[in-house]
């Protein structure tokens, strides 16, 4: 079922559907990849980004703006500059009384952390301003992507890394846990401490942790693919799907 959605997907019929897929999900790596920089990878790979530099390239050209004025960042764009107000104060001693000395400063500080740079076309003359709105208008939402892209990319790689320890804390510790426990249980029940239905219970606990380390798996390769996204481009899926290892974590907490 699940290569015959695909098939639809892709939209492959005939010779084309002799392709495999895999009948069980792969095991989770042994380390995750660090991404330190996730923005500026980002920035740098994503191709809806560099499609959309292009379409304010092409812009420009069309209306025949060729110098640009000036450099501005995404982020002075959208949000401008920050300004932080540092005051110091200092205590001195004269004539025996204590007095209040008060030293203002302030700093400027550029809401930017990693550089995308747009150029900004100005000719100042009234027969390009429609031509200098349109370009500003690509200029605004090129700058928006890019604002999106810094925030979609550290959400991923955080989803990326929590998925991870989800399906590992399954692995590691509750199936085993969940093994001793129905072991434990056939014990006591081949010695006739327990009942038939207490043992009953203890299987179908195991079964339901089984069925739950699937899904947290699942969910770690879907944000392994929703991280590729957030870098390369596309949509990335970067929330668990619902029903996934988080929620069976909470379900099943009272159980281990």
């Amino acid at each position: 079922m699940a290569k015959e959605k695909l098939a639809r997907l892709m939209g492959l019929w005939g010779d084309d559907l002799d392709f495999f897929v895999p009948d069980r999900l792969p095991t989770l790596p042994r380390t995750l990849a660090r991404k330190r920089d996730i923005e500026a990878e980002a920035l740098q790979r994503r191709v809806d980004l560099q499609l959309a530099r292009l379409k304010l390239d092409a812009t420009a050209q069309s209306f025949g703006l060729t110098a640009a004025t000036r450099l501005v960042s995404d982020l002075e764009i959208l949000a401008g500059f920050e300004k932080e107000r540092e005051v110091e104060t200092e205590y001195e001693i004269e004539d025996g009384k204590l007095k209040q000395a008060s030293t203002r400063s302030w700093t400027v500080t550029p809401q930017i952390e990693v550089e995308f740079v747009i150029p900004v076309f100005d000719s100042g003359k009234p027969k390009l301003r429609k031509a200098e709105l349109a370009y500003l208008r690509e200029a605004n939402l090129l700058a928006e992507k890019a604002v999106n892209v810094r925030s979609e990319a550290p959400s991923a790689y955080l989803a990326y890394r929590a998925s991870f320890e989800i399906a590992r804390h399954f692995q590691n510790e509750v199936l085993p846990l969940r093994a001793t426990i129905e072991e434990e249980s056939l014990l006591t029940y081949n010695g006739m401490i327990t009942n038939t239905f207490e043992l009953l219970a203890d299987t179908r606990a195991r079964i339901g942790s089984v069925l739950s380390a699937s899904n947290a798996r699942r969910d770690f390769w879907r944000a392994e693919a929703g991280l590729s996204a957030a870098i390369h481009g596309g949509s990335p899926g970067a929330a668990p799907a619902e029903g996934g290892g988080a929620t069976q974590i909470a379900n099943n907490a009272g159980g281990h």
